[in-house]
């Protein structure tokens, strides 16, 4: 009991948190939209980026808070439709526009001779077609979901315990072996682009590094230039989404294989699934200082 009411307070406290945090940072880029290509690009981008994980707080994080206090029941059909439906919704777009943001920003910090100076100048009118190809593409991967869930109150003998308050009735095989191709070649190729582009970014960092050292040695003087800083953000962004990511599907290969039922190492894989939606916009704020600067004002 003491670790069910345990729990519960720490779904709300981390929910609660992560919601807060990305309302801040969604209306302070929404009040703040503007500037040169490069500049709207990224906004457009985050804004994305934290309005998706808005609904994975919502979907996912708020329905396992009420469970976790005790409510079982509270959602119907419909309901529980909707928010399954949306939380594999927003995990993809997560993923994609995760690794849209890492290959926009290694094509920022590029220098001007390369051979990505064309789609620097013209990435900011290509970016909202990206967005709303993701939006489609995961809607659609998503759909088989609408026909296999039900509310908990549902018994079925092929039903699979997805969440507390809802079941997945896996029916179809073949279907549903169809759309688990479509995630899996979705999700190698967004880490494909997330990796070589994260890659290329570090390359390019050290490069600056060894750069700044010399005028450092030269006793130049030397400001970190902004498109620097965000990369460096970008980055520290990316490393929060593989740790998060890799680290629930490894959790979820050992409780698939095990055969010992371990209830600290579920709560953990819980946790861990909201895990960059709560500290992503704590990472972007601190990309954008002024931000608080912005906040304290509100």
């Amino acid at each position: 009991m003491f670790l069910q009411l345990a729990k519960g307070m720490l779904y709300f406290f981390l929910t609660g948190l992560g919601i807060v945090g990305n309302i801040s940072v969604f209306v302070h880029y929404i009040c703040s939209f503007g500037g040169g290509t490069e500049k709207i690009s990224i906004q457009l981008i985050l804004i994305d980026v934290v309005f998706t994980n808005i609904i994975m707080l919502l979907s996912k994080g708020l329905p396992r808070t009420i469970a976790a206090f005790g409510l079982r029941n509270f959602l119907d059909d419909i309901g529980c439709k909707t928010v399954v439906y949306l939380e594999r919704l927003s995990r993809g777009l997560s993923m994609c526009t995760s690794s849209l943001l890492t290959a926009i920003q290694a094509i920022i910090i590029s220098p001007g001779v390369s051979g990505w100076r064309r789609l620097k100048l013209s990435s900011a009118r290509h970016i909202l077609p990206f967005l709303l190809f993701f939006w489609i593409l995961n809607s659609l991967i998503s759909m088989n979901l609408l026909n296999s869930t039900t509310d908990a109150s549902i018994n079925t003998s092929q039903s699979n315990k997805n969440d507390y308050y809802c079941n997945v009735v896996l029916e179809n095989q073949k279907v549903n072996s169809i759309f688990l191709t479509l995630m899996v070649v979705r999700d190698v190729v967004s880490q494909s682009i997330m990796g070589g582009a994260s890659g290329y970014m570090i390359f390019l960092l050290y490069r600056h590094h060894q750069h700044v050292l010399y005028l450092h040695n030269s006793k130049f003087l030397y400001k970190t230039p902004p498109e620097i800083k965000a990369a460096q953000s970008v980055l520290l962004l990316m490393i929060c989404f593989l740790f998060f990511y890799w680290t629930d599907c490894l959790i979820c290969l050992y409780l698939t294989f095990s055969f010992e039922s371990n209830s600290i190492i579920v709560y953990i894989q819980e946790f861990l699934t909201l895990g960059y939606a709560i500290l992503s916009p704590f990472v972007l704020i601190h990309r954008d200082g002024h931000l608080s600067e912005y906040c304290h004002a509100q």
